[in-house]
């Protein structure tokens, strides 16, 4: 290539050359003819001047052709050279493989011939082994042969006895388990349920209203008794008959005294005798008409009452006959304690524990509130005011959950709903207040007696005692009859005789004790 280009340059220069020549040979046969022969001789000189250049060029060229030419072979020849070198170092490395893989493959060989060796030697050790297992199973069938005439029982049999003991052993296991997992369960629960409940009294602090069951009127005078009683009695005989209540004219200075088991009829009785004794007419015709408009009003504030009872606690769409009995226990007590002031209590307590428990607390507040309705009607139906009471509900189209709720606010809880548990669990709080409730000392006494008669029919009873007023009685048990789970059982038992038998307000906690004592004397 560079031969070429030197070649071409030289061509390209002569050209130059040959072509100025021939310019200046043309100029100067234009410009001066006389000096052609001058020009010829210059030219004959510039010719031989641009020969010994273009020798001088191409000589130049020449060399520098050599020297490329030198350079290109020195180049060619080391990079033929690190091929090589690179040709050899690879050739070295698969000499290298190809080595490795001989080693490999003898490797191999060695060690199939080890897993032959080894193959046979298992094979024989297999054939061995069973024969040492058939042996085995010739001499245990003799020794189990041998045992089952020594014990007297078969195989199966003996077999039949272990699986029972392990069945047993893993009952009792179980049963461990069983009861520690129910420990804690109470216990969590337990603990969780006193938070929730202490927090319900701390937030919800209501009135107690306690109530007799008799009315005294206060009179103006001494004078207005006998206006009372009327000729020969007949005043206070309509009274009575009017009203269906008693009314006792005593010694008592200035005050007549109304008694009736009925609060209705007493309300009624109370404000007819204000009416008249502030008219001043009094006989049998005023005394029926005031006892019949002041029955009408009375009925107008029950069902204000309950309006207000129902507005108060949140609860709505309540059937007005619901209203009209939840009004009328205003005039009830139980215990001595007002019933339609208890039910708004329970329905407090029992939203505020649901909202502690993520419930609904308006279904809550409407079953705390209604749960006692049947208290309303429960001397004119026979049967459980919780049963009365939920028929009526159901009856008046409400919802099953406080039906359910109704019902069974006073069971043990077991077959209870969450709702019917919080109500319960509310109605216990409203009823165990402080002064929320009263009683004679001889009903203390007579259900202590009856406490004790009950603790003392039992088999095993050594002795038993009463106390705080009857809401605990301990029973100490004869420890050669009765066993801790008898003890259990008889616990069980008195539970059930008692809420069976007898009626008392919340909730009665029976202890059965039994001890077992060992005494020796060292001598």
């Amino acid at each position: 290539m560079l031969n070429g280009s030197l070649f071409v340059l030289i061509i390209v220069v002569v050209v130059a050359i040959l072509a100025g020549i021939v310019l200046g040979y043309i100029f100067k046969q234009m410009f001066a003819a006389k000096k052609i022969k001058s020009s010829e001789s210059l030219a004959a000189r510039i010719v031989e001047e641009a020969k010994k250049e273009s020798e001088t060029i191409k000589k130049e060229a020449i060399l520098q052709a050599k020297e490329n030419l030198l350079k290109m072979k020195a180049d060619f020849d080391r990079e033929t050279k690190d091929k090589k070198n690179e040709l050899d170092g690879l050739e070295k490395q698969i000499r290298s493989k190809e080595e490795n893989l001989d080693k490999r493959i003898d490797q191999l060989a060695q060690k199939e011939s080890s897993v032959e060796n080894r193959e046979k030697s298992i094979t024989a050790k297999e054939t061995a082994i069973e024969e040492k297992h058939r042996k085995l199973d010739v001499i245990l069938q003799e020794q189990k042969e041998k045992l089952e005439k020594i014990a007297g029982i078969s195989s199966d049999e003996a077999k039949n006895l272990l699986i029972q003991s392990m069945e047993a052993d893993a009952k009792r296991d179980a049963a461990a388990i069983v009861r520690k997992i129910e420990e804690e369960a109470k216990l969590t629960a337990d603990r969780k349920a006193r938070e929730i409940i202490a927090y319900s009294i701390q937030r919800y602090s209501g009135d107690v209203v306690a109530e007799n069951t008799v009315s005294v009127v206060n009179l103006p005078s001494e004078e207005m008794k006998g206006r009372i009683i009327g000729r020969e009695g007949r005043n206070i005989r309509a009274i009575e008959a009017a009203t269906g209540i008693d009314l006792i004219v005593d010694d008592t200075p200035e005050a007549v005294v109304l008694s009736s088991f009925d609060p209705v009829r007493r309300e009624v009785a109370r404000i007819s005798l204000e009416r008249l004794i502030q008219d001043g007419r009094i006989h049998p015709g005023r005394i029926e008409e005031i006892v019949k408009k002041v029955r009408t009003e009375v009925e107008q504030i029950i069902r204000e009452t309950g309006e207000k009872a129902s507005f108060d606690v949140g609860v709505h769409d309540i059937h007005p006959e619901i209203i009209n009995l939840l009004g009328s226990l205003k005039y009830r007590t139980s215990y001595s304690q007002n019933v339609l002031q208890h039910s708004i209590d329970v329905a407090y307590l029992t939203g505020i524990m649901a909202s502690e428990l993520k419930m609904n607390i308006k279904e809550a507040k409407r079953a705390g509130l209604l749960h006692d309705i049947g208290k309303a009607i429960d001397h004119k139906i026979e049967g459980p005011h919780a049963a009365i009471g939920a028929d009526f509900a159901k009856r008046f189209g409400e919802n099953p959950r406080i039906i359910q709720a109704i019902a069974t606010h006073h069971d043990d809880g077991r077959n209870n709903t969450l709702l019917g548990v919080l109500v319960q669990a509310a109605d216990t709080l409203s009823a165990a207040r402080p002064g929320a409730r009263r009683e004679m000392l001889e009903t203390y006494v007579k259900r202590l007696e009856e406490l004790e008669k009950i603790a003392h029919s039992f088999n095993g009873v050594d002795k038993c005692y009463a106390i705080q007023a009857g809401r605990e009685i301990r029973i100490l048990v004869e420890n050669e009859k009765i066993s801790d789970n008898d003890a259990v059982m008889l616990c069980n038992d008195i539970i059930k005789k008692i809420e069976n038998e007898l009626t008392y307000p919340g909730q009665i906690k029976v202890t059965v004790i039994r001890e077992t004592r060992v005494s020796s004397y060292a001598k």
